[in-house]
């Protein structure tokens, strides 16, 4: 059977993809290995951070101002909360040019923001403990998401949109010709007019095709009992810590789940098909995150209740890769997503449909441009 577009890799990114094109009527395939929502992906693990200003190129910022909008949709459409504004509060040593870039984006794009120095952060949210010349920016509609029914939520409209999805499904080839993909899989092959590739941390699978400077990493997050009356999400926002060598990221507790933790930097080398340990195999998987606990939060510090790994996907420069292939006009690349791109699920998966069926997008994505790295492509 012929489609208009296959989706091959149908997690975070590619299910939104599938449920903006179906929308709009395109006969869309969507293939994955596994069977989204999954816990082979990097979008697993409960809860994603969703803020809106960053200290990098002005289009993140913009970005993430379509994203929100396009998750209050979603939470229309599937009738059910998929995000919860706790706010967040991004820490860090006073004069930090990340901090202050990001001041410089939220005035610019009327984010409301407050900049607190540590006393006031400390009298604030009375779990946290800062040294004294640390500053935090405090966005108050910020939050999180939760991230694995918001790729079910996605599943579910764009199946009710007209979709197909095949799961459990291995891709073995992909060859272009005559203005054609073809994509083969262990459950037979399937063509379409175009090719989308959200892969994620899988794309080695497929490095005959497309070989992206993408180094996968397993990262273990952490979920540490605490004192509910302080970190309850009615109460505790979500947050980023970082010191200038590590940087952590981590979520209030939810109903007693505990404050979980993660770190943003380091993790471990992974390469698809190879044995992915569980949390707690090497000893750091608690050790790393409890430090940040005890120096940071000393009253969420006690046991883990529960420990879990996901994955990353970095690229050199943190930057996502939203692009066509370098030699097939007709398969766009988006990957690369480096560990803070599920809030943007929504708003690429909009912007994957418009340059499939448009041909373009209103947002300035030459930050993510493939040819940033043709040195290192084949």
């Amino acid at each position: 059977m012929n489609y208009d577009v296959i989706v091959a890799g149908a997690g975070s990114m590619g299910i939104s993809a599938g449920y903006y094109l179906t929308k709009q009527g395109v006969k869309t395939l969507l293939i994955d290995a596994f069977d989204p929502p999954h816990s082979s992906g990097s979008h697993s693990g409960d809860t994603r951070l969703m803020r809106h200003v960053y200290a990098g190129h002005p289009t993140y910022t913009k970005m993430a101002i379509r994203a929100d909008h396009l998750w209050k949709e979603l939470e229309e459409l599937s009738n059910q909360s998929l995000f919860i504004r706790s706010g967040v509060l991004n820490m860090g040593e006073s004069g930090s040019q990340v901090l202050e870039k990001k001041l410089i984006h939220a005035n610019n794009h009327q984010i409301q923001v407050e900049i607190l120095n540590a006393d006031e952060i400390k009298h604030r949210w009375r779990g946290i403990h800062l040294p004294d010349h640390y500053t935090g920016l405090y966005e108050p509609n910020a939050g999180f998401l939760f991230s694995e029914k918001v790729v079910q939520a996605y599943r579910d409209q764009a199946l009710l949109s007209g979709a197909q999805l095949l799961t459990n499904t291995s891709i073995t080839n992909i060859e272009t010709a005559d203005e054609s993909v073809t994509v083969t899989t262990n459950k037979g092959s399937f063509r379409a007019a175009k090719l989308i590739m959200s892969m994620g941390a899988w794309f080695g699978t497929v490095s005959h095709f497309i070989n992206l400077p993408v180094r996968p990493l397993r990262k273990a997050v952490a979920w540490f009992e605490g004192d509910e009356s302080l970190f309850d999400y009615n109460q505790f926002p979500g947050f980023t810590i970082g010191d200038g060598e590590r940087s952590y990221y981590g979520f209030p507790s939810l109903n007693g789940s505990g404050v979980k933790i993660g770190r943003h930097d380091a993790g471990q080398l992974w390469s698809p098909n190879h044995p992915f340990e569980p949390f707690g195999y090497f000893s750091h998987d608690e050790d790393d995150l409890r430090g940040a606990m005890e120096s940071f939060f000393p009253r969420a510090a006690g046991k883990v209740l529960k420990g879990a790994v996901c994955k990353y996907e970095m690229t050199p420069d943190e930057n996502f890769i939203i692009d066509h292939h370098p030699h097939y006009s007709n398969v766009l690349i988006a990957g690369g997503f480096s560990g803070h791109g599920f809030k943007f699920a929504s708003v690429v998966g909009e912007i994957l449909a418009d340059l499939t069926i448009q041909g373009k997008t209103d947002f300035d994505i030459s930050p993510f441009s493939i040819s940033r790295f043709a040195n290192t492509l084949t």
